[in-house]
């Protein structure tokens, strides 16, 4: 029984790494309203740092070294700063939480043009026919004109901003943070984050927060369900399976958190959104089916 427990674990990681990922722009929507967006970001990277180090002190992982540790720097720069910092400031300036996940989702086509250059990749014909799918698909679930046209221009800035990082982690976690403990790592690279966020916090915002219960759980389920467990599980899936391949369970996250969006807070779904699903999971699945060893 166990064996197929863990089978059954293994084969549905991707698929709870989607469900938990698109949590992250409902829990963002739900505590940007009693802080700032950078002072929210700076008060989540230093309690998973807090968690890290305790998991780190007591489980007894050895630090990475040097180079490692700068590795890891960078990757969390690129996935916890600029992602991270987009995806909220994005959200804090009128994007709506479907349409932040939009351009995020658009990071399957720029990581599949950039791992054969960078990783040795080879993407294939049907990976290619994959990602023309689910591209569709996230055009066809965020499609309504007036939700798209909101937002400031800091705020569409933003979201871009999010894509390249989200892209560009991605492939410098795969290349070049691979062999280094998921916990030490991430010590670091929430560390280095938690110093970006304060300082930039500091700089640019007046720094209040009101302790609603409602910031509470979502500070809560940032730190420890989307920080700690979600992003251990986002690396156990690159170390695994070709970034492409990764890349391509975000074209799912737009959808699923259309999904949330219209089971939380009413957002209703028309037909051309809900067939825009069904196509994102097909591209998703010809993806799967068409990958190749590096």
């Amino acid at each position: 029984m166990k064996p197929f427990l863990a089978d059954l674990a293994i084969r549905s990681a991707p698929l709870t790494f989607v469900f938990l990922w698109s949590t992250g722009f409902i829990a963002a929507k739900y505590g940007l309203p009693y802080a700032g967006p950078l002072t929210f970001l700076f008060t989540r990277m230093w309690m998973v740092v807090v968690v890290l180090a305790l998991i780190v002190m007591v489980m007894r992982v050895r630090l990475p070294k040097l180079v490692d540790a700068f590795h890891s720097l960078v990757a969390g720069f690129l996935l916890q700063t600029l992602y991270l910092g987009g995806v909220f400031v994005a959200l804090s300036h009128g994007v709506p939480a479907g349409i932040s996940a939009l351009l995020p989702g658009l990071q399957p086509i720029l990581t599949a043009t950039l791992a054969g250059r960078f990783l040795g990749e080879r993407v294939t014909a049907l990976q290619w026919g994959g990602f023309a799918l689910g591209l569709v698909g996230v055009l066809l679930v965020l499609n309504d004109r007036n939700v798209t046209m909101t937002g400031t221009a800091l705020g569409w800035t933003a979201s871009v901003v999010s894509l390249l990082g989200i892209t560009l982690g991605t492939l410098y976690q795969k290349r070049y943070c691979g062999a280094i403990d998921w916990r030490s790592g991430n010590l670091f690279q929430f560390a280095g984050s938690a110093v970006v966020f304060g300082v930039a916090a500091w700089l640019f915002e007046t720094r209040p927060i009101d302790w609603d219960i409602h910031f509470i759980a979502a500070l809560g389920w940032s730190v420890i369900v989307l920080s700690v467990l979600t992003i251990a599980l986002m690396y156990w899936l690159i170390r695994r399976i070709p970034a492409s391949r990764v890349a391509s369970l975000f074209y799912l996250v737009p959808a699923t958190t259309a999904a949330f969006a219209f089971l939380m807070f009413g957002e209703t779904l028309n037909a051309p959104a809900i067939a825009g699903m069904v196509l994102c999971a097909a591209g998703v699945f010809m993806v799967s089916r068409g990958a190749l060893r590096p």
